[in-house]
């Protein structure tokens, strides 16, 4: 397991759903890619058992394994290679930020038991969180 882990902003995603219907259309390969235009500076350290969680306006609700970090000479930018299976997480609030945000482990949400409801809404997930019963 990794000593770090990164959040990015799932821009355009304003459901969970949203990130599952992308992983569909992507095909059920192996690993997946996102383009970047820059690379994390502790790089090597995600590709050792670190997870890009996405956070979806304003709530981490799930995560990708990172496996690697692929450079493209000819567009000038990164792809990230991810497991191509979304690992849903408990509910977890972030403030805006732009571009990459490190995350320690300790600092991770929990992942959530496989058969979890999938159908929540951001809104709903802080809103259950910060009522304490979820």
């Amino acid at each position: 397991m990794s000593d770090i882990h990164i959040m990015k902003l799932a821009v355009g995603a304003d459901s969970l759903e949203d990130i599952l219907r992308w992983e569909q259309e992507r095909g059920f390969a192996e690993v997946s890619y996102i383009h970047t235009r820059h690379r994390p500076t502790r790089w090597e350290e995600l590709i050792n058992g670190g997870s890009l969680y996405w956070v979806v306006k304003g709530v981490i609700l799930c995560r990708r394994e990172i496996v690697s970090f692929d450079y493209v000479e000819a567009d000038d930018h990164w792809l990230v290679g991810l497991k191509s299976k979304n690992i849903l997480t408990e509910a977890q609030p972030r403030r805006p930020f732009q571009g990459w945000r490190y995350l320690k482990p300790a600092d991770a949400p929990k992942d959530l038991p496989v058969g979890d409801e999938v159908g929540m809404t951001p809104e709903l997930a802080r809103a259950l969180k910060e009522a304490g019963v979820w």
